[in-house]
């Protein structure tokens, strides 16, 4: 190993470690990634490890926070500058699907903190990222029903519940075949019965 490799700056091995977690947790369960196996991956002691993450809960909680910053960007970038709300709730919906195919790992590890009968922080991060996409998709929800593009009559919350809850049904479909680019022949079909659902009548 070489000496520049060595003496990365904390905040590069830090990021560097969130990465090699979210590439680990790509091809296997998460609840068996160990620190060992990071430190292996990334060419490191456990003891090097450690001295950026006193725990493995920390370093589950900067995965979360990772996650969290980038699909929350990402979306925000696919809505933005898009007058018609239908439009901008279908540009985050391919933004998010596209997030996911190119991170497998990062749904399994949500749901594997999701399933966690503790409160950890990264479990609570996990919860926080939920609660604040659903405050972006119900701002578009009531701006559309504002300009007539869906029913005024839809149930906002159960939209919100919806949206997020078709997502994760195409992961978990994609996750059960084995095949993570199923998530994006499927997105398109999946969201056009969304979108007839929540429409305006025509």
């Amino acid at each position: 190993m070489s000496t520049h490799v060595k003496h990365l700056p904390a905040d590069e091995r830090r990021a560097g470690t969130v990465e090699a977690v979210v590439e680990l947790a790509g091809s296997q369960n998460p609840s068996d990634i160990t620190t060992s196996a990071i430190a292996k991956h990334m060419n490191l002691t456990q003891g090097a490890l450690f001295r950026h993450f006193p725990t493995k809960d920390a370093i589950w909680q900067a995965v979360m926070e990772w996650v969290a910053e980038r699909l929350l960007a990402r979306i925000d970038r696919a809505a933005q500058g898009t007058e018609s709300p239908l439009a901008a709730m279908q540009a985050m919906f391919m933004a998010h699907v596209e997030f996911v195919a190119e991170h497998p790992g990062v749904p399994r590890m949500m749901f594997g903190e999701l399933q966690r009968a503790e409160s950890t922080p990264a479990k609570r991060m996990v919860q926080t990222l939920i609660q604040r996409y659903g405050e972006r998709l119900h701002r578009l929800i009531e701006n559309g029903k504002a300009c007539g593009e869906l029913s005024a009559t839809l149930d906002s919350e159960a939209a919100v519940t919806l949206f997020i809850g078709t997502i994760q049904g195409l992961v978990m479909q994609s996750l059960l075949a084995g095949d993570v680019a199923r998530i994006r022949r499927e997105a398109p079909r999946v969201f056009a019965i969304y979108r007839r659902g929540i429409g305006a009548a025509q």
